[in-house]
């Protein structure tokens, strides 16, 4: 999948400092990323908007942009929130996904599927941002849908974290299975069942997950 110069800048960006490459609290100079990634002033502005809205990102006025300060108990609250408002999708969409956007489940699995059997965790990350969109409209519940995406666009870093997390990847895809299973099937409490527990970190996920998050040493332990 081709990218774009904002898509290229935002996920250099995103990798530096969810690898602690770019530590909380530090400046970013909009001038000097164009001279660094050799963009014009459009796709740094448009990569930090992005960045902002992922709240990885802080914009004070006559200061400038800074690197944001997170805290796991936050991001924990939030991955909580986002699992039942991902359950509630797959609950609808079983229920009022038309035979158009089952179509478009499937292929979105199948780019998963590529993606994972390649093992190219960059492109899996995309292509399942995908596959939850198509949940996402299937559900046919406008202010759900954009509630979800609201919160989604916070978190798709630390989803993306998850991802470097060993074997992550193949049993996300599993659960992208059994998730298109129930929604094929009509059977709303398993699809909603299935989306909450591929979401929310708790168990062995959530030590695995807080252990990277301190080994790279790019959030903070008390919340913003």
């Amino acid at each position: 999948m081709k990218r774009s110069n904002t898509q290229r800048l935002r996920d250099a960006l995103e990798d530096d400092i969810i690898n602690g490459r770019r530590a909380p609290g530090e400046r970013l100079d909009p001038e000097a990323l164009g001279r660094e990634f050799e963009v014009s002033r459009t796709p740094v502005r448009e990569a930090i908007q992005q960045l902002v809205a992922s709240g990885l990102v802080t914009v004070s006025p006559k200061k400038g942009t800074f690197v944001a300060k997170v805290g796991i108990d936050q991001l924990i609250e939030m991955f909580e929130v986002m699992a039942e408002l991902e359950g509630m999708c797959g609950r609808l969409a079983a229920r009022r996904i038309s035979d158009a956007e089952l179509a478009e489940l499937r292929e979105a699995l199948a780019r998963c599927e590529t993606a994972a059997r390649a093992g190219d965790p960059d492109e899996y990350y995309y292509e399942n941002a995908a596959f939850h969109d198509c949940i996402y409209r299937a559900s046919h519940n406008g202010f759900l849908d954009s509630e979800a995406r609201q919160l989604k666009q916070r978190l798709k870093p630390y989803r993306r974290l998850q991802l470097q997390v060993r074997q992550r990847m193949g049993s996300s895809l599993e659960e992208h299975r059994e998730i298109v299973t129930a929604i094929e099937a009509g059977e709303a409490e398993r699809a909603e069942r299935a989306l909450r527990d591929h979401v929310l970190i708790q168990g062995e996920r959530f030590s695995d997950f807080v252990a990277s998050v301190r080994r790279l040493g790019t959030l903070q332990e008390d919340a913003v």
